[in-house]
C-alpha cells in the first residue's frame, strides 16, 4: 500500500466519533485536529488498514474498498473523457428513440436512456402525450425544472411580433441556449405538440466533437477560444442578462468541459483592461480568426444529426455540450413545441440511484 498523508487519513476517519453513523457527515472540524498529525502505528490485515494517530492516540480502520475508492484520481464526469464523441455518421438510422411508456415502466430502461443522455449528450422519447405541460412530467423523471424569466416552460411557435428568431419560421443555426446566463441551464427539453409545417427539421451537434476537431486541426485557434472570454447578453422588458465566458471551457487538465455558443446573443468583444491599442487589435484579429474557424467546423454537414420531430417526440439534451438547430419552415403550417430547462446534476443523481436499485433487484 502506497504512503498516505497522516493529516488526510485522520481527517477522513470513518469511526462513529468522527462521522455521524446515519448521515455519514463529518462531526469534526479540521481545526479540531493537531497541526502535526502523525501515524504512530499502522497494521495491514484482511479487513484493511488499522491506524493509530499521534499526538491524540486516536485509532481508525480503513477498509481496502474505501481506500481504493478514495486514493485514485477522481475523473471529471463532465469532461470529454467521460463522454462519447459522435457525428451524424454514428447514427445512420437517426437518433435512437425510446417509447415514453417503456421509459416510465422500467427502471432499467430509464437508466439506459439517462446513461445515454450523459454519455452522448441526448436522448429521444416518443409517444409523450401531446398535452400542454407534459414536458414537465418528462423533466420530473430525472430532476427538477430550472425556472427562468421564460417561465417553467415556454412555447416555440410562430408569433406575429417575435422577440426571438425562434418564434419565426427562419432557420436557426447550431447554438446552445441561454449562454447569457451564469450558470447556464445544463439540460434542455423540447417536446413536439404539433408539426404540420413543411420543413423545420431538428438538428443536434456534438459540441465536444467539434471542439476536438478544432483542437486537432488548429491548436492555436482552440487555445484562443478557451482563454478568451466572450460577452453574451439578452435584454427585454423583464430581464437583463449577461455572462462573460469563453466559447470553449476546459478543465485544469486541458480537457473539453463545456461549449457556449450563440452568435445571435454574442456582444462585440472588448479588449482586456490595460491592453494597448496595438495589442487589442492583435487580440481581436486572433479571436476572429479562431471564431471563424470554429464556426466553419460547426457548419460541416456530417456533424449535425438531422431528424423530423413528430407530435409526441421529446428530445432531451446536454446544453453545455450539444448544440441544437432547425431548418427553416413554412410559417403557414402549424408547428408547436414546448420547452423547459433542468440541471444535469439531477440526471447524474438519478442515474446513481437507479443503478443502485437495479443492482439490488439483480441479486
Amino acid at each position: 500500500m502506497h504512503a498516505l498523508d497522516p493529516a488526510w487519513l485522520r481527517d477522513n476517519c470513518q469511526c462513529s466519533l468522527c462521522r455521524d453513523p446515519t448521515s455519514g457527515q463529518r462531526l469534526t472540524l479540521i481545526t479540531d485536529l493537531s497541526r502535526n498529525v502523525t501515524v504512530t502505528g499502522a497494521v495491514e490485515s484482511h479487513d484493511g488498514l488499522h491506524v493509530t494517530f499521534g499526538p491524540d492516540g486516536h485509532e481508525a480502520v480503513f477498509t481496502r474498498t474505501w481506500l481504493a475508492g478514495h486514493t485514485m484520481a477522481e475523473p471529471d464526469a463532465r469532461s470529454e473523457d467521460a463522454k462519447r464523441h459522435w457525428s451524424a455518421r454514428n447514427f445512420p438510422a437517426g437518433p435512437p428513440a425510446t417509447p415514453w411508456q417503456s421509459y416510465l415502466a422500467s427502471d432499467a430502461v430509464r437508466l439506459r436512456c439517462l446513461r445515454e443522455l450523459l454519455a452522448t449528450g441526448f436522448m429521444l422519447l416518443t409517444g409523450v402525450p401531446t398535452t400542454a405541460g407534459a414536458i414537465l412530467d418528462v423533466a420530473a423523471t430525472f430532476g427538477y425544472v430550472r425556472e427562468t424569466n421564460y417561465g417553467r416552460l415556454f412555447d416555440v411557435r410562430v408569433e406575429a411580433s417575435p422577440a426571438n428568431l425562434a418564434y419565426t419560421g427562419l432557420p436557426i443555426e447550431p447554438h446552445t441556449d441561454n449562454p447569457y446566463r451564469d450558470p447556464v441551464p445544463t439540460i434542455q427539453l423540447l417536446h413536439c405538440l404539433a408539426n404540420a409545417a413543411s420543413g423545420g427539421q431538428a438538428g443536434l451537434l456534438d459540441g465536444f466533437r467539434a471542439a476536438a476537431q478544432l483542437r486537432a486541426e488548429d491548436p492555436a485557434s482552440f487555445d484562443c477560444l478557451t482563454r478568451t472570454p466572450v460577452t453574451f447578453a439578452h435584454s427585454d422588458a423583464t430581464a437583463d442578462l449577461r455572462a462573460y465566458r469563453p466559447m470553449i471551457e476546459v478543465n485544469a487538465a486541458g480537457l473539453i468541459r463545456g461549449v457556449r455558443y450563440d452568435s445571435r446573443s454574442m456582444q462585440p468583444p472588448r479588449p482586456r483592461a490595460g491592453t494597448t491599442p496595438v495589442h487589442a487589435a492583435d487580440e481581436m484579429r486572433e479571436f476572429y480568426l479562431a471564431y471563424r474557424t470554429f464556426a466553419s467546423i460547426l457548419q460541416r454537414g456530417y456533424l449535425s444529426l438531422r431528424f423530423d420531430l413528430a407530435p409526441g417526440d421529446c428530445v432531451v439534451f446536454d446544453n453545455t455540450r450539444v448544440l441544437h438547430s432547425r431548418t427553416g419552415f413554412a410559417a403557414t403550417g402549424q408547428r408547436h413545441l414546448q420547452g423547459c430547462y433542468a440541471d444535469i446534476d439531477g440526471a447524474e443523481s438519478t442515474v446513481a440511484v437507479l443503478a443502485r436499485r437495479c443492482s439490488r433487484h439483480a441479486r
